[in-house]
């Protein structure tokens, strides 16, 4: 294995995503709000993308776990049953209508190059947030051009939408109980892309706010005002203070 590519493997979380998923029950299926699943592929298993796509599995949809360990991922597919896969990041790029990315954002540049062709025109929920002091450079460089048109020049030809960049992994795992009631702020410039990551934020019971196109990006971040649990109408409110 080269060095680049070992490097990308080990930059992809692959740890167990614990309690947060311990407890989902069977039944969630009933309470998606869609009749016809989709094919997620997963890019980054640990904590929150093996959370979401554990989630989104129990609501029907097949997933494609890919992380460093590929173990971890077999494991994790075994114990959600027939809707969960595991594979290697291309074959999860490959099989999916909508991927998730949940990686360190320093590892987006080697995500790029191992998919390559495969993000061309592919749906892309971005997870992922710049923190400098694990990041390094590339992190500032980020927050200052603004993380979302910094995630599009990072993974181009990718129809990119952010969400779930600042609300706790255990949280993702939960909403499911009561749904609607938090609202999920996302943005992207497709909407074909919206749309469909409209549809799996519902499904995992969070209620979609677009805040705008990948420039509003910058304000799905830990941090930020648009960050932790809001109503859709409290992140509607602090949407119409943003610039």
């Amino acid at each position: 294995m080269n060095r680049e590519r070992r490097r990308f493997l080990e930059s992809i979380a692959g740890v167990s995503t614990g309690l947060a998923i311990a407890s989902l029950p069977s039944a969630l299926a009933a309470t998606t709000a869609s009749d016809t699943s989709l094919k997620i592929g997963v890019v980054g298993s640990g904590k929150v993308g093996g959370t979401l796509g554990s989630v989104w599995a129990r609501a029907g949809h097949r997933v494609m776990f890919s992380s460093r360990d590929i173990e971890h991922d077999r494991a994790l597919a075994a114990r959600l049953g027939p809707n969960a896969l595991a594979g290697t990041p291309r074959e999860a790029a490959a099989f999916a209508e909508v991927l998730l990315v949940s990686v360190p954002y320093r590892a987006l540049p080697e995500v790029s190059k191992e998919l390559g062709e495969l993000l061309r025109g592919k749906p892309v929920i971005d997870t992922c947030n710049p923190f400098v002091g694990r990041d390094g450079e590339i992190a500032s460089w980020a927050r200052d051009k603004g993380v979302g048109s910094a995630s599009a020049e990072l993974l181009p030809g990718a129809r990119i939408v952010r969400a779930f960049n600042a609300v706790g992994y255990q949280r993702m795992g939960q909403v499911h109980t009561e749904p609607g009631r938090i609202g999920m702020p996302i943005a992207g410039d497709d909407d074909q892309a919206i749309e469909l990551a409209s549809r799996l934020v519902r499904d995992i019971g969070f209620e979609p706010v677009l805040i705008g196109g990948l420039d509003m990006g910058r304000h799905l971040m830990p941090g930020t005002p648009l960050a932790g649990e809001h109503t859709p109408d409290a992140l509607r409110k602090i949407m119409s203070t943003l610039e």
